[in-house]
């Protein structure tokens, strides 16, 4: 059983444009309104964690809208057009509301786009599962991911050049580049995927492997794939790796959330000075991508994780050390984004692995709405941490909570995958 190179790309180009966005999100949104509105960290943490308030509702329901959508674009695939048409459209008027200087046109604006990218967030990342067999969903989601990390190193290298000084206003240069990267991605996802036709080939493929698409595979094998309800070992399983995804996001987030302010506050760098240390955390994510997906199928993917979680949390930690810049900050950065490529290539599969394949899109919707969920409090507890205590707290908050996740991942019995040793190469992702 072999996984199609060509379709997961095409398939993943929809998951690249949205990394593209939030990378751009993430790091321009506390500038803004630091900078143009002056507001305090703590209420920049809570109008960072709108987002996330929007996702927690709407990420289960258009999550599960899409599984009972019937189209001839397939199930994803309208919400995914539709969504980032909207989105462009809003984010075309956000850097005109800055430059207004007005607060509220500006708060309408962000909360129109935030809206419009929740709606197809889960139905943008279901299309891969609905098109990849199960065996192979693991490696599947290393390249999905690893195409969401270009996406962000395309926007890091924009915010690198593109960043304006903490005095200017103008921002109209990198919202309307990132905005042209999405648009190409989407044309060319458009014109290349085929959603009904890619379903049908993944049917066959799994019929011709001997792999029922719907199992699920929490149940026992004699049991009917739709009538059996979850085992009560598996539900607490799902719950712990739930947690655990709430953890590592509560950690995680925080450092993504406030990192370009804090190297220009903490650090002294100014513009986009931040991106370049971003970027090197990115691409040690992107080459790192496809090699936990290998590690997973030797080793499975609950140690894999544990893994990543102690290199994480270790990278973090020893950034704490760092009271100013220097080049040493690059190898820690480097090391965090091994860790967080190694947990998300793996983590997302364990969860869907619980799933029936008609209700992907519901258990799609149960990660994010954990993951939005830590961040929805994390952006506003780890602002009032910098604004009460200082920046210096930063990369202790998000060791610590990173490292709690360390204990509840430990607990996790299912949703693991070790299949049969692997060949050598391109051959060895295909048993994942």
């Amino acid at each position: 059983m072999k996984l199609s190179y060509k379709r997961t790309f095409f398939v993943g180009l929809a998951f690249m444009s949205i990394s593209a966005f939030w990378q751009m999100y993430d790091s321009i949104t506390p500038l803004i309104l630091k900078n143009v509105f002056g507001l305090g960290d703590t209420l920049q943490g809570a109008i960072m964690a709108v987002d996330n308030v929007l996702a927690l509702f709407m990420l289960p329901l258009f999550g599960m809208l899409s599984d009972a959508t019937k189209s001839p674009l397939g199930r994803r695939m309208p919400y995914i057009l539709g969504g980032t048409a909207g989105a462009l459209v809003f984010m075309a008027m956000v850097p005109a509301a800055v430059m207004s200087g007005s607060f509220v046109f500006f708060c309408v604006v962000l909360g129109l786009l935030l809206l419009t990218m929740a709606t197809y967030r889960s139905p943008a990342v279901a299309l891969m599962p609905d098109v990849t067999p199960k065996p192979l969903r693991s490696k599947g989601n290393a390249v999905i991911n690893l195409m969401g990390a270009l996406g962000g190193v395309v926007t890091l290298a924009l915010l690198s050049k593109l960043t304006p000084e903490s005095a200017s206003r103008n921002y109209f240069p990198i919202f309307l580049s990132v905005m042209a990267f999405m648009a190409v991605c989407i044309l060319v996802l458009l014109w290349r995927v085929k959603e009904p036709e890619m379903v049908r080939q993944m049917h066959e493929e799994s019929a011709a492997a001997g792999v029922d698409p719907d199992e699920n595979a929490a149940e026992e094998p004699e049991a009917p794939a739709k009538a059996a309800p979850m085992a009560p070992d598996v539900k607490r399983s799902l719950v712990l790796i739930l947690l655990s995804v709430f953890l590592w996001f509560m950690g995680y987030n925080a450092v993504i959330t406030h990192f370009s302010k804090y190297v220009q506050v903490y650090w002294g760098i100014e513009g986009g000075g931040f991106a370049n240390i971003l970027m090197v955390a990115t691409v040690s994510a992107v080459v790192s991508y496809l090699p936990a997906g290998f590690i997973a199928s030797k080793i499975g993917r609950k140690k894999t994780i544990l893994g990543g979680v102690l290199l994480l949390a270790a990278a973090f930690g020893a950034a704490v050390f760092f009271p100013g810049f220097t080049p040493l900050i690059f190898v820690f950065f480097a090391l965090a984004g091994v860790g967080w490529a190694t947990i998300n290539v793996n983590s997302y599969p364990m969860v869907v692995e619980m799933s029936r394949g008609s209700d992907v899109g519901k258990y799609t919707g149960y990660y994010y709405t954990f993951s939005m969920a830590a961040q929805i409090v994390t952006p506003i507890l780890s602002g009032a941490v910098l604004e009460f205590l200082g920046y210096a707290y930063l990369f202790p908050y998000g060791c610590l909570f990173v490292a709690l996740s360390f204990f509840t991942m430990l607990t996790v019995r299912h949703g693991d995958s070790r299949p049969t040793p692997p060949a050598d190469g391109l051959e060895a992702f295909e048993d994942m």
